[in-house]
């Protein structure tokens, strides 16, 4: 860690997500600058290969490392209070990585069963075929992490709040219990953001992120990050990353942090409108199931309050007549897109039994609360009442 590190540390988070990480080049730049380049040179041979050795720092190549990459990974860090991060060029790359870095065969990884569809597919399909078996318990009932902890585990995977479900998961109680049996713990954050959420104070090792949700936020680009600790980082992450490849586009690391220096004042926004629009869709006829971590009436508000410092930007629910009605609601919208993305600052929705969780079974879906019926709502930065205008005309309310 640097001194500019230790200062910024001590830097308020609205701070940080302006200013944390930021290197100025001998052009004294105001807006950091984009360091398009694949390859770096050197002064010597010998200089060259004290770089490779890892005995001098100066880059090497952009698939290990790049300036604007490593201004995007540094301020993420300090936002999260992570001792490192890596940053990839996608949210599943994130996730895949804080895995297969860590796990080898014979191992054992315990998971949510209420988490993304490509998630799910990693956990159940991908990693099992090199001989990790993978237990999932419903991430609510502590009674079942308690169960499926009692035994020896490498790795725990979970997402609070899960998508699309919302489910809390109580980060604290399952830590210990995975922290005694062995396990690292990785918790997907993306829904809950930085700023409204920091798994490493409950107890996690490892957070990672889609940073093409919030932390961009705009629609412009992909990206993710895994962070932790110095050594996990630089242990495990660091050397998977070099030998697979999964390298984040310095062009994006830029757009990335334009994001996060708004990162904040934007999350405030998307939680007061998401809050506003929950209050009004309870009362919506129609709707037969609302969740929102924000309202009293979810199931595990209190959970959420201790956990999270706003409800967060997601609503789903459930409406009357299954899919057939879900479709005629999308299809009503005039301001709300149809689109799988979320943690936008347009408003998006989407069916989930049919785009983001199609490839689990009707019975997995069921299961985790996944009916033809059911919708994701990714509040927008759109003025409220003209989002509350348009959902009501399209319930033909």
């Amino acid at each position: 860690m640097t001194a500019d590190d230790t200062v910024q540390r001590d830097w308020a988070p609205q701070t940080k997500m302006v200013r944390g990480g930021t290197e100025r080049s001998a052009f004294d730049e105001t807006s950091e600058a984009i360091f398009l380049t694949s390859g770096y040179v050197y002064d010597s041979a010998e200089q060259a290969e004290l770089a490779f050795k890892q005995k001098v720092d100066h880059f090497v190549y952009s698939r290990f490392g790049n300036p604007t990459v490593r201004m995007f990974e540094r301020r993420l860090a300090l936002i999260e209070g992570a001792e490192d991060a890596r940053a990839m060029a996608t949210g599943m790359a994130a996730v895949y990585a804080a895995l297969a870095c860590h796990l080898s065969a014979g191992d054992r990884l315990v998971a949510s069963r209420a988490i993304f569809g490509s998630c799910q597919y990693i956990c159940a399909e991908l990693l099992p075929r090199f001989g990790i078996k993978t237990e999932f318990v419903d991430g609510s009932d502590l009674n079942q992490w308690k169960a499926a902890l009692s035994k020896p585990a490498q790795a725990v995977f979970l997402e609070s709040p899960s998508n699309p479900g919302l489910e809390m998961i109580d980060l604290p109680a399952v830590c210990a219990l995975a922290h005694k049996a062995g396990a690292l713990v990785v918790v997907d954050n993306v829904f809950a953001t930085p700023v409204l959420q920091k798994p490493l104070t409950f107890g996690a090792d490892v957070v990672v992120y889609s940073a093409t949700k919030h932390i961009d936020g705009q629609g412009r680009c992909l990206g993710g990050a895994v962070l932790g600790s110095k050594e996990f980082i630089a242990d495990k992450v660091t050397p998977f990353m070099r030998h697979t490849g999964p390298s984040l586009s310095p062009f994006n690391a830029w757009v990335l942090l334009k994001g996060l220096e708004t990162l904040d004042l934007r999350v405030q926004r998307h939680c007061e409108n998401a809050l506003t629009i929950a209050r009004t869709l309870e009362k919506q006829k129609g709707i037969t199931r609302l969740l929102y971590p924000g309202l009293p009436s979810h199931p595990q508000h209190a959970l959420a309050k201790a956990q999270m410092k706003a409800g967060g930007t997601v609503i789903s629910f459930e409406v009357e007549g299954g899919k057939e009605a879900a479709f005629r609601i999308l299809n009503r919208l005039k301001i709300i897109d149809i689109s799988n993305n979320l943690g936008d600052a347009k408003s998006l929705i989407c069916h989930p039994a049919t785009t983001t969780h199609q490839r689990l079974s009707p019975e997995d879906r069921v299961h985790v609360g996944i009916t033809e019926g059911f919708i994701r709502l990714s509040v927008g930065l759109e003025d409220v009442h003209d989002l509350i205008a348009d959902l009501t005309q399209a319930f033909g309310t």
